[in-house]
C-alpha cells in the first residue's frame, strides 16, 4: 500500500458492513486511500473536511466479501466481521488497511501483529466479540404479548446484529425483540425474517401477567440457592460484569 495515493476526502457511508465494504472496493480498485471513513450518521461536518458519500453498492460489497474468504481466509472475514461492530474511534480506516493488505499478504496478514492497524483489528474483534459471547448468556427475554418476546441490552459494542442471528439460530420458531437501549436500535424477528430499527419508531407492550408470575419464580429459585457463606462478588463480576445487571431479571446479590 505504500505506492497508493493518499486523497484530502472524508468519505462517508450509511453505516453497514455492506456499505463499508463498497469503500473498500473503491479504493482497493482505484488504489486510493482517504484521509477519514464516517458513517453518516456519526459524522460532524466541519470547514476543515471535503467529505464524499460513497452509495452502497451490494455486487461490489458481495465481492469483496468474497473475495476476503477465498483470498485471506475464513479467519480474516471473521475478524472483519466482528471488528467492524466494534466502538472503538477510526475502526474504518484500520479495517480498510487490514483488508487491502490482506489481499498483498493473503492469509499471512493475520501473523503481522507489530503492524499498529492490524493489532487494532485484533483487539477490536476481540472486545466486539467476547461482549457478544457474554451477552448470549446474560440477554433476558421476557414475554410481553401472545408469543412475542422482548429483551433489552446495554452493550458497549454495536453487536446487536451477530448476537440477533445467534438467537435467530436458536430460536427459529419465535418472535422477538432485542432492543439496544445505548443506540436506540431494535433487532425484529418474525420467524421468516429480520430487521434493524430505530426503537423511537417501535411501541413496547408491557410485560404480561404470566411473565411477571414466572420472574418471580425465577427469583425465588434463584435465592433458594444460592449459598451465602459462599458469595463471592468480586468472582461474580468477572463472569457476570456489573454494568449488564440492569438488563437480567434476578437480582445477583
Amino acid at each position: 500500500m505504500s505506492n497508493w495515493k493518499l486523497v484530502n476526502k472524508t468519505y462517508l457511508y450509511d453505516g453497514t458492513l455492506n456499505g463499508f465494504l463498497t469503500i473498500v472496493f473503491n479504493c482497493y480498485e482505484q488504489k486510493t486511500l482517504p484521509q477519514k471513513i464516517f458513517s453518516k450518521e456519526d459524522y460532524s461536518p466541519n470547514f476543515l473536511d471535503s467529505s464524499l458519500f460513497i452509495e452502497t453498492d451490494f455486487e461490489k460489497s458481495q465481492r469483496v466479501f468474497n473475495g476476503i474468504e477465498k483470498s485471506i481466509g475464513y479467519t480474516t472475514l471473521y475478524n472483519t466481521y466482528f471488528a467492524f461492530f466494534s466502538n472503538e474511534k477510526d475502526k474504518e480506516m484500520n479495517l480498510l488497511k487490514y483488508i487491502c493488505d490482506g489481499f498483498e499478504f493473503g492469509p499471512k496478514i493475520n501473523n503481522r501483529l507489530t503492524v499498529s492497524y492490524i493489532f487494532k483489528v485484533m483487539n477490536m474483534k476481540k472486545r466486539a466479540f467476547g461482549e457478544c459471547h457474554r451477552l448470549k448468556g446474560l440477554l433476558r427475554f421476557q414475554e410481553v404479548g401472545n408469543n412475542l418476546f422482548y429483551a433489552s441490552i446495554h452493550p458497549d459494542n454495536n453487536i446487536i446484529e451477530p448476537l440477533g442471528h445467534h438467537f435467530i439460530n436458536r430460536l427459529p420458531n419465535q418472535n422477538f425483540i432485542i432492543h439496544d437501549k445505548v443506540r436506540n436500535i431494535c433487532l425484529l424477528y418474525n420467524r421468516k425474517e429480520y430487521k434493524i430499527v430505530e426503537s423511537s419508531n417501535l411501541k413496547i407492550p408491557n410485560i404480561s401477567e404470566e411473565e411477571l408470575k414466572y420472574q418471580e419464580l425465577w427469583k425465588l429459585f434463584f435465592k433458594t440457592i444460592a449459598i451465602t457463606e459462599r458469595k463471592n462478588p468480586r468472582c461474580q463480576m468477572q463472569y457476570m460484569p456489573k454494568k449488564y445487571w440492569k438488563d437480567l431479571i434476578e437480582d445477583p446479590y
